[in-house]
């Protein structure tokens, strides 16, 4: 588990390092607040809506590693061929629905220079959205089958291309025009082409080490093989989307108390979600183990393998939970040498240590379970801790009781406590008494 758990976290922190290095380099514009408000705002649009489509490739982590854990390499290969022809039909459809938003900024009660600088940048971003999906696809079928070297490779290499980007981009050097925050969206946008290159050729040079023959195996489009792969990919997506979807409805109405708020607001997303990509890491590790070990038919394994990721996960997140409690100002100052913003980042991020532990249960569990196959109780989960519970209580306690950005984080905090209770003790219950019958149920389809 830690040799897959360590390489994948590591590929997580180095996924979110492009929004951190977003966030620093835009945020040395004149504008400090505005610059990391529109970053914050078009970031958290474009994730949540193209986040949702590459979501429906999580799918692969419970059909490509069961099948590699029963020794059936042509059944991966089909998987894989399958999902790249999905990615390729739903990209522009969401392409079309993140721009389709656009006109509805106004309606939020947003600044107009907030919207002013977030539209371009925007527009710039989601360009990136076939190479992201592209990724997702390439990655989940790598590393199902143990293979994370590329994909640890690809995330580092393109925070240098995005680091490069940036400067050239944002500030105008190497003969670039300074295009400010649009700059860091078009620099964004070329990584991520980069890195699903990158994944490409690792797949083939892969596919010719191990003579896989992943070309001889079908290419075919196979109606049931979609099927399956939105059947649990659909709700892993879902769930997907009620998380960052409510996050992102949070950055907005953050955003009605203006851009200060919103800056700290940001921070703090920022930082959380960084301690967040770990067992997120752990999370895909704990999804392909347990996949595999069903897969051969070992409940044993992958009882021992769920319970190890969420050991892992609970070790970092109470770590991480100290950290944000003893160093929060300093943290935030990193962002932004303005008073204010560090005051109020400084302010959220005791809030988000509060919550790191249930967070870290929650992902964990989620992997584990869709090894598992359940990918439909995580995503009933988050629709009623966040939609249903923490977003409503956290706008009361925002505007109504007027406690400002501490109460929407107070409201969210409740959510995800709520969600990792319930994930960890499904997930203790899936195992114990449904693991027979997950692999019988598989060896039955197959």
């Amino acid at each position: 588990m830690l040799r897959l758990a360590a390489p994948l976290a590591l590929t997580e922190l180095g996924w979110l390092a492009m929004g951190f290095v977003d966030t620093v380099m835009v945020g040395r514009l004149p504008d400090s607040a505005t610059a990391i408000g529109a970053v914050s705002l078009g970031t958290t649009l474009f994730y949540t809506i193209g986040l949702f489509g590459s979501g429906i490739f999580l799918g692969l982590d419970t059909i490509v590693a069961q099948a590699y854990g029963a020794g059936k390499l042509e059944e991966c290969h089909h998987a894989l061929w399958n999902a790249l022809y999905m990615a390729c039909a739903l990209s522009p459809i969401l392409m079309f629905v993140v721009l389709a938003c656009i006109p509805f900024f106004p309606d939020f009660g947003l600044a107009p220079a907030l919207i002013t600088a977030t539209v371009p940048f925007l527009k710039a971003l989601v360009w990136s959205t076939l190479p992201l999906a592209l990724y997702f696809v390439l990655r989940r079928y790598l590393q199902s089958m143990d293979i994370v070297k590329p994909v640890v490779f690809a995330l580092i290499s393109a925070n240098l291309v995005n680091v490069f980007g940036n400067y050239a981009l944002i500030y105008g050097h190497f003969g670039f025009r300074a295009m400010g925050v649009t700059g860091s969206g078009w620099s964004t946008c070329v990584s991520r082409i980069y890195m699903a290159l990158v994944l490409a050729l690792a797949a083939i040079y892969y596919d010719k080490r191990r003579c896989s023959d992943l070309w001889r195996a079908s290419r075919r489009m196979e109606p049931a093989r979609l099927r399956e792969l939105l059947r649990l990919g659909f709700p892993a997506a879902s769930q997907l989307l009620f998380e960052i979807g409510a996050f992102a409805c949070a950055t907005f109405l953050v955003g009605k108390l203006g851009a200060v708020p919103l800056a700290g607001h940001q921070i703090a997303l920022n930082v959380a979600s960084f301690t967040y990509m770990v067992p997120l890491g752990i999370g895909s590790a704990a999804a392909v183990r347990v996949g595999q070990a069903l897969g051969a038919g070992n409940i044993a394994g992958a009882k021992r393998a769920g319970w190890t990721a969420l050991f892992f996960s609970t070790c970092f997140m109470s770590a991480s939970a100290i950290c944000l409690l003893l160093l929060g100002r300093p943290i935030a100052r990193i962002y932004s040498p303005e008073l204010d913003v560090v005051r109020a980042g400084a302010t959220l991020l005791t809030v988000a240590a509060v919550f790191q532990l249930f967070d870290g249960l929650q992902v964990v569990a989620t992997g584990a379970l869709r090894g598992a196959g359940n990918t439909r109780t995580p995503m009933l989960a988050n629709l009623a801790g966040y939609w249903l519970i923490g977003l409503p209580l956290g706008a009361l306690l925002c505007f109504k009781l007027r406690m400002g950005a501490p109460g929407m984080w107070a409201g969210l905090c409740l959510a995800l406590i709520l969600i990792g209770s319930l994930l960890t003790a499904v997930w203790n219950r899936t195992i114990k008494h449904q693991g027979p019958l997950a692999v019988g149920n598989m060896q039955a389809a197959d």
